[in-house]
């Protein structure tokens, strides 16, 4: 594999520049010195943005933008053998990085790197993170999957060997990466185009934890099935945090900590951070209390010598010998899933020896991340939110968010994202949407994959109908609109929901 000299800039291509990750890496590279160029399908507003530094992109991949002076080409997952600038690339033999062996390479340059992981809640949880190294006054360099307002945008380039970034399972690129700290938030079945079952999955999420180097430190869910298969043996320190749910919304703390996992078998772990008294808003916004106890030697810091030995904490109130409650914690952001990657934030900024108050400064700055759970606006009367969720388990986390959020009838209007997903979840979104008092559905974004002929947005609505749900399929975007803007009254709530264009919908009608 090809080694970048960080102190030797180069000429480096990026095919693909225009996606999330791969621009602000662009961005990186082109503030150390490199000389960056790349392509993409279409102009948006992140290649105007990297036109702006100076950056110009070209807009039609062909092999002719692979020119003599290109001395290390970075490509994405998503890009195949047949692209004719990869192709070009390969006749050449250039030295070629895919996109994650980029960021390993990068994550080597800090002595805090930290790496989001889960299957679910990566961005939010690693834009909270963000806004505890920004209240902390640490300098970080950040890359994250959305549009971060703190940052105005998706990456900032820090001067500190602070790093935070997601990383993401899909096709292992997680695995390529150098982490010093890992944030394990869940573990489901996803991407079921690429991995064959939830054990080759699991297996995936271990040999992350595993690339943990000894001074470092794993933050997991306690909550995920069988966590302590994931944990046994590892050679990093390990902080659990859990928030087990019980009927009425609290946090079901037990004395000894032992949590029961999602399986419902009890769990061999000694949970670390737990959440008690948790209360939400008018607005869904929950507050709550965290239980910190049983935390195991002191570790490396980013600033200070003030990261927490067992038995110590920054602020609160002793429980017993091992245990502290602290808080409260207020959030700006909806749902008690939020609660769970709060808490892995905070033991993170325990890890780092943030202190208490700069926890709080910085949770009363988050107010969230573009399309998750983002207010948009009203039309005659109703309210638009947009959301990314595109996973039954994400739909629920952000329907049961909506239940606390002011409206007299719920709408969502769903866009399934891939066929591979639909056809794997099909009953799981068809349960998950019929939490809903109104289910609107859009063809399949297609995203990376080609039309298989044998799945469809009707198959979703077909199931729903069966449990006596109003659900309706519209065939265009424009016919969606027309029936939402005849339809919907003053104070419903309409959702538009997936990780596709869905979010063009509302915007639509924001519009009229």
């Amino acid at each position: 594999m090809y080694t970048i000299d960080f102190n030797n800039p180069v000429h480096a291509h990026f095919i693909g520049i225009g996606g999330i990750s791969m621009s602000g890496f662009a961005e990186l590279l082109h503030s150390m010195g490199f000389t960056v160029t790349g392509s993409d399908r279409a102009k948006s507003t992140i290649t105007e943005h990297l036109e702006t530094l100076g950056i110009h992109p070209a807009y039609e991949q062909v092999a002719a933008n692979i020119t003599d002076d290109i001395d290390v080409v970075i490509y994405t997952a998503a890009i195949h053998p047949d692209n004719p600038e990869y192709a070009e690339c390969v006749r050449r033999g250039l030295p070629m990085l895919e996109r994650a062996e980029l960021v390993g390479q990068v994550m080597k340059n800090y002595s805090t790197a930290v790496a989001v992981a889960g299957t679910h809640g990566k961005t939010t949880t690693t834009s909270i993170a963000s806004h505890l190294f920004l209240a902390a006054g640490l300098d970080p360099t950040i890359s994250v999957g959305g549009i971060l307002p703190a940052i105005n945008g998706n990456i900032r380039i820090g001067h500190s060997k602070n790093f935070i970034t997601e990383a993401c399972e899909y096709t292992n690129s997680f695995l390529k990466f150098s982490p010093t700290i890992g944030i394990i938030l869940n573990i489901e079945e996803d991407h079921m185009d690429f991995f064959h079952d939830i054990g080759e999955i699991r297996s995936s999420f271990r040999r992350f934890a595993e690339l943990l180097p000894e001074d470092g430190t794993l933050i997991i869910n306690a909550d995920i099935d069988n966590v302590t298969e994931l944990t046994d043996g590892l050679k990093c320190r390990v902080l659990t945090y859990s928030i087990n749910s019980t009927a009425d919304g609290s946090i079901d703390s037990t004395n000894d900590g032992h949590i029961e996992n999602t399986a419902g078998a009890q769990s061999d772990c000694i949970v670390n951070y737990a959440a008690e008294d948790i209360k939400f808003d008018d607005n869904g916004y929950p507050t709550f209390n965290a239980i910190v106890r049983n935390l195991p030697g002191k570790q490396f810091t980013a600033n200070s010598e003030k990261a927490l030995g067992a038995g110590q904490d920054s602020s609160g109130a002793s429980i017993d010998g091992s245990s502290v409650r602290r808080g409260p914690y207020a959030l700006h952001v909806p749902g008690i899933h939020n609660v769970g990657n709060t808490l892995a934030a905070i033991a993170l900024a325990d890890t780092l020896g943030i202190d208490d108050s700069a926890i709080k400064t910085a949770l009363n700055d988050f107010h969230g991340t573009e399309r998750r759970f983002e207010y948009k606006g009203q039309v005659n009367g109703f309210t638009i939110i947009d959301d990314y969720a595109h996973h039954p388990t994400e739909i629920r986390a952000t329907l049961s968010a909506a239940a606390n959020y002011p409206h007299r009838e719920l709408w969502v209007i769903f866009q399934p994202h891939t066929y591979s997903r639909t056809k794997a979840f099909l009953q799981d979104f068809a349960d998950a949407l019929s939490m809903a008092d109104h289910v609107l559905l859009t063809d399949i974004y297609a995203a990376r994959e080609p039309d298989p002929g044998d799945i469809s947005s009707r198959d979703i609505a077909a199931l729903i109908e069966e449990k006596h749900k109003d659900v309706i399929y519209f065939g265009s975007f424009d016919e969606a609109e027309k029936f939402i803007q005849k339809n919907l009254v003053a104070d419903d709530l309409l959702i538009t929901m997936g990780a596709g264009n869905i979010v063009d919908i509302g915007e639509d009608l924001l519009k009229d």
